[in-house]
């Protein structure tokens, strides 16, 4: 589908369409059973004709600073190479609640859209630098049953054009 939802599940949900409209980025989604697994995420990805990018919420030990981090579906996450990329401190999975707190979104709906929420100031926004080089980027829209596809650059170069990424 290349329209959005009829009606809005969350906040976010609805902003990330209000900001595709008001940015004039095109985009595919469809509808799902929830996306919690990556084993889900690959039936998905052949469904949208993507890979499903992975995001995954990390904080520091004080829970003081959050990190977004957004890499292939196919790549392990190793918090040491994670750590040493950015010269920062170790890291670990943040809480559901600090998730939701943070994004506005629950375990499985993790996105980097959500970057547009006033509640994600602060939040580090991290990619992998061949996610950044893809293509296509594919993602959920904040909820675990819809997924988004939209070029790669109009997420860098617009939706995200204001707020501050850094590639590893």
């Amino acid at each position: 589908m290349t329209t959005p939802p009829a009606e809005f599940s969350s906040e976010l949900q609805r902003k990330v369409y209000g900001r595709f409209a008001a940015l004039g980025i095109p985009f595919g989604r469809v509808d799902t059973d929830p996306g919690i697994t990556m084993e889900d995420c690959k039936n998905i990805s052949a469904k949208i004709g993507v890979p499903i990018v992975k995001t995954i919420f990390l904080c520091n030990r004080q829970q003081t600073e959050f990190y977004l981090y957004v890499t292939t579906d196919d790549k392990p996450f190793v918090t040491r190479e994670f750590c040493a990329a950015l010269g920062i401190p170790r890291v670990s999975f943040a809480s559901p609640e600090l998730l939701r707190e943070k994004t506005g979104v629950l375990v499985g709906a993790t996105t980097i859209l959500s970057a547009v929420l006033p509640s994600a100031e602060g939040v580090h926004l991290v990619m992998d630098s061949v996610v950044a080089e893809s293509e296509w980027f594919a993602c959920t829209d904040g909820t675990a049953t819809c997924f988004v596809k939209i070029k790669t650059r109009d997420l860098l170069d617009k939706y995200l054009s204001d707020k501050q990424l850094r590639l590893i």
